[in-house]
């Protein structure tokens, strides 16, 4: 399916695909000016494509929006998070999308580092 859709102010035509099962509600993505803000339903929502193997709780989980390359990361095993922190930054197609915490809590694993390349969908941190 193709949608239209405007970031700050351009307007861009893109192609999506509906999982099948798809939830009766889909989450709105905020995107400013590179930066997505990810609604906390999205964590545990297993979004298709790109899984990274089996997670016990998807509720503490937190998927990449985008596929790309991990540019930059700046959490680590331990550390404690708030909503809103930045988590990583993703190179995808000369574009940076900054990847910002969605829930506070504890980091129990971090699936990826610098330089590696992920999927959309893919769990990329598990919290604890």
């Amino acid at each position: 399916m193709k949608l239209k859709v405007t970031v700050d102010g351009k307007v861009y035509e893109v192609e999506v695909e509906v999982a099948p099962e798809a939830p009766q509600t889909l989450p709105t993505f905020v995107v400013q000016s590179g930066a997505v803000a990810i609604p906390a339903a999205v964590v545990g929502a297993g979004a298709a494509g790109g899984g990274s193997g089996a997670v016990a709780d998807e509720a503490k989980v937190l998927r990449s929006p985008v596929s790309g390359i991990v540019w930059k990361s700046n959490v680590r095993l331990g550390q404690t998070i708030e909503a809103g922190d930045l988590l990583f930054v993703l190179e995808a197609m000369k574009m940076e999308t900054e990847v910002t915490s969605p829930i506070g809590g504890k980091v129990a694993e971090v699936k990826v580092k610098q330089g590696d390349s992920v999927k959309s969908g893919q769990v990329v941190l598990v919290w604890a």
